[in-house]
């Protein structure tokens, strides 16, 4: 896993739970706290940094991954603008993550593997997006989401109706703009 996802997660913890949050929620962990954000990183150091600060938060590592995916998506709109100024909404951003910025991330950030999407917009106009990662970081894609709704002042609503920690073959997110 590339450090940017850690320098994210270390700005959230150190904004919205105090400066010393962050070496406190280390505290205990087998990691070392320090990223690049163009350096990987084995998964389990993410595994062990969310265990902690959901602990350290009272949430559960899904609600933590959602919380950290939402608060993370406006600093990451800061950092690259050029990936968001050109989207008026949320679902165009989100139909732009295969052919537009994963590339660009691969390009950026050497041996990158940003996960997959599938899409299938219903007539209703719910977004179907399937998950596809290795990594199960499915509840962190739920978040980017809500974030992408929160930047472009949209609600959205999100159900997730299949899950590869239960066993499917990939996640199954479904949008709902409200």
């Amino acid at each position: 896993m590339k450090g940017i996802i850690f320098n994210l997660i270390e700005e959230v913890i150190s904004q919205d739970y105090g400066a010393d949050a962050w070496d406190d929620l280390l505290e205990g962990t087998p990691v070392s706290g320090t990223y690049s954000a163009v350096a990987t990183y084995p998964d389990s150091e993410l595994g062990a940094i969310v265990d902690s600060a959901a602990a350290m938060t009272g949430l559960t590592p899904g609600q933590l991954l959602r919380y950290m995916g939402r608060r993370s998506l406006p600093l990451m709109a800061a950092r690259y603008p050029e990936f968001f100024t050109m989207h008026t909404g949320a679902r165009t951003f989100l139909l732009s993550l295969n052919e537009v910025i994963h590339p660009e991330v691969r390009k950026l950030y050497e041996g990158a593997q940003p996960p997959h999407f599938g899409f299938e917009e219903q007539s209703d106009g719910t977004m179907v997006m399937e998950y596809h990662s290795h990594r199960a970081l499915c509840s962190l894609a739920e978040g980017l989401v809500m974030g992408a709704a929160d930047l472009f002042g949209e609600t959205v609503t999100i159900t997730q109706p299949q899950c590869k920690l239960d066993g499917y073959g990939f996640c199954t997110l479904r949008v709902t703009w409200t």
